[in-house]
């Protein structure tokens, strides 16, 4: 049997090389206008070390100016840092950050959420871009032997004669075992077992069998690694803490539209179970932030595996084109090998 010749594919990888030095990162920094540092601020844990990275690697490699400033772990840090000009863009969670300048006004629905922050905080001049699909919320997570018994991967397909385990306060916080009650009309509150807040007491305890239902926060990277299930809230009772980009006006005015889309595509690129990956990489691995947000990001093809940009605003799904065509010649190359009659011409 004969094989496509290989000189084609790699031509088609020289191509796009070509293609992207001729529209290449010189081009992508000359193109970025005049502007202030983008001064990220991180939170004091993995994930936000991790966020803080994946957005700071891809501007950078597209052109723009980029400084990480390391923050502690409170939100009014966050929005100080801001006020005091320290910083002017941070990964920030939609639901947490509204409630925490307007409290109980989140709900499960992001763009309710997301237009509520935006609203609080134009006065300050700050501005919140487009929402990410990724989420980092409480949620309930069972084994996969739970959900293989229930009818559904679904808050709502959870019975009464379950044992949820969780911080010593579900029984009287809202999101919790009222929501339950009240949203999907199911009440574990006979089998309740207080452990922690998402800590290593209920993780134990969900490996252990010793409870049904888990309390965790859904990006944890414990549940990659045991390959737990994250169950879906159907009917909308946790509030909508999807990662949202923070910046000023500033910012905005000096880079415009260019640098709102590119910030916008990192965040659409982004979901719930490769930030849960990732936080395992960085939690687990003891991979640092910077070198699992390259792999992220070299793998979206938001930058080359050398770390220069094909993810400059106007060519964002360049670095993906390229990609395929090396997973292309990959896969023909594992095929050839396995064939005793392959010729290469």
């Amino acid at each position: 049997m004969r094989f496509p010749q290989k000189a084609s594919i790699l031509g088609a990888v020289g191509l796009l090389a070509l293609t992207a030095a001729a529209c290449g990162d010189d081009d992508s920094a000359a193109s970025v206008p005049e502007g202030p540092a983008i001064v990220i601020g991180a939170q004091d844990f993995g994930e936000s070390a991790i966020l803080s990275e994946i957005y700071g690697q891809a501007l950078s490699a597209a052109g723009y100016p980029v400084e990480q400033q390391s923050l502690g772990g409170y939100r009014d840090l966050v929005f100080t840092a801001f006020d005091g000009g320290d910083i002017n863009f941070t990964a920030e969670y939609a639901a947490s950050a509204i409630d925490f300048m307007e409290p109980d006004t989140a709900t499960g629905d992001i763009v309710e959420t997301a237009g509520a922050l935006r609203t609080a905080l134009s006065p300050l001049g700050l501005v919140a871009l487009d929402a990410s699909p990724a989420i980092d919320s409480n949620s309930f997570v069972v084994t996969p032997e739970t959900a293989a018994a229930l009818e559904a991967q679904t808050v709502s397909s959870l019975t009464d004669d379950l044992t949820l385990g969780g911080p010593t306060d579900c029984p009287e916080n809202a999101s919790c075992i009222p929501g339950l009650i009240e949203t999907y009309g199911v009440d574990l509150s006979a089998n309740f077992v207080p452990l922690d807040g998402g800590g290593p007491l209920t993780v134990a305890a969900l490996e252990g069998g010793e409870i049904d239902v888990a309390i965790l926060f859904s990006t944890d990277g414990i549940i990659a690694d045991k390959g737990w299930v994250v169950l879906e809230d159907d009917m909308g009772l946790i509030n909508a803490d999807n990662i949202i980009p923070i910046t000023n006006d500033e910012v905005v005015a000096a880079y415009g539209d260019a640098f709102t889309a590119l910030v916008n595509s990192i965040s659409a690129a982004l979901s719930t179970e490769e930030l849960t990956e990732l936080n395992r990489q960085f939690g687990i691995d003891k991979k640092d932030a910077d070198a699992v947000a390259t792999g992220w990001l070299t793998t979206e093809g938001l930058i080359s595996p050398g770390g220069h940009s094909w993810a400059s605003p106007s060519r964002p799904a360049l670095g993906r084109a390229v990609l395929g065509v090396l997973e292309a010649e990959a896969a023909l190359d594992a095929e050839v090998a396995t064939r005793d009659d392959a010729v290469w011409w």
